[in-house]
């Protein structure tokens, strides 16, 4: 997934001179986790380069640049690193284009790595992706797979409007057999990853994965689990999510996110208002427990993980449709 996010940005600053990548040690580092390594040596430190560690400046800077006319991809360290930069993207960043009346669009990409699994301390581990979720304005987007995240990264890029790119740390290392440049589905659109018939996962970022390995793991149960990754969390795909409740009658949300207020919820809601009729049972949430981030040697515990699913998949009042 690294590889293929590197692909994205130097093929976006090869495609298009407006395209400007900028933040915290992405220049000659090439980023903590190497995304934008060799981007400064080939395009020069104009094209890719580094800035103080003042994320409201990094936002700021970035929202003049699309003002006038470039395309800036600016990365925020870590996860809880953006907080600082909070007021320039709800305030100024997904308000612009409603304030000028349409007249002037911001397409500005946030790049945020989050989430857990690397054994990362406070600041370095949060699921931030609900205080973007409520923005309106702002587009959300989150790859599960190494296709995905050059997809997505270039269709972000390209977009008119600016996009938070949520880019799950733990999902760099994971690997897919692909040529590069490819396009999947549109930006906006969810896609069934497995098909199944009696419940569905709904999942997004680095819990797409753990989806899947539940539902491997569920076929001892006798349950036929359905995976839909949501990869667009702003639009919401209603109609693949919608159509995959409804085949199956049962549902899952899972995230990392705290599962208070989290973007979980949303999710239950919106399939609720929409399958009431066709729901053998509720909708039920499974995320990280409402708590700070814990210590790195807590966190497998903080995080959903298969036996956590599964149970929650068990609580579906099987017992009552056997009846």
């Amino acid at each position: 997934m690294a590889q293929a996010l590197n692909a994205a940005l130097r093929d976006a600053l090869r495609d298009d001179p407006s395209v400007l990548v900028f933040g915290e040690d992405v220049g000659k580092l090439g980023g903590v986790f190497r995304i934008t390594d060799g981007l400064a040596a080939e395009f020069g430190d104009d094209r890719c380069f580094d800035t103080p560690l003042a994320e409201a400046g990094i936002v700021g800077t970035a929202i003049g640049m699309a003002m006038y006319g470039m395309r800036p991809v600016v990365e925020m360290q870590f996860d809880a690193f953006a907080y600082p930069a909070f007021e320039q993207v709800t305030s100024h960043l997904a308000k612009l284009r409603n304030r000028t009346r349409g007249r002037l669009g911001l397409p500005v990409v946030i790049r945020v790595p989050y989430g857990g699994g690397i054994g990362g301390v406070e600041h370095h581990s949060d699921s931030s992706e609900a205080y973007y979720t409520h923005t309106p304005g702002l587009k959300v987007v989150t790859p599960g797979t190494p296709a995905d995240a050059y997809s997505l990264l270039r269709d972000a890029i390209a977009d008119p409007d600016p996009v938070i790119f949520m880019e799950p740390k733990r999902r760099y290392w994971t690997k897919g057999d692909l040529d590069l440049p490819v396009r999947t589905e549109p930006m906006d659109r969810a896609v069934v990853r497995r098909p199944g018939t009696d419940v569905t996962l709904i999942a997004y970022g680095a819990m797409v994965a753990t989806a899947l390995e539940t539902a491997d793991a569920a076929r001892e149960e006798g349950w036929d689990v359905e995976v839909v990754d949501l990869r667009s969390l702003v639009p919401f795909d209603d109609e693949t999510v919608t159509a995959s409740v409804r085949r199956t009658g049962r549902a899952v949300v899972v995230h990392e996110a705290s599962t208070f207020g989290g973007y979980g919820a949303e999710v239950a809601a919106r399939v609720t208002e929409q399958c009431f009729h066709f729901l053998e049972a509720p909708v039920l949430r499974v995320g990280g427990f409402d708590i700070p981030y814990p210590p790195p040697k807590l966190e497998e515990h903080h995080l959903p993980s298969v036996d956590r699913i599964l149970d929650a998949v068990a609580r579906l009042q099987w017992e009552e449709a056997g009846a």
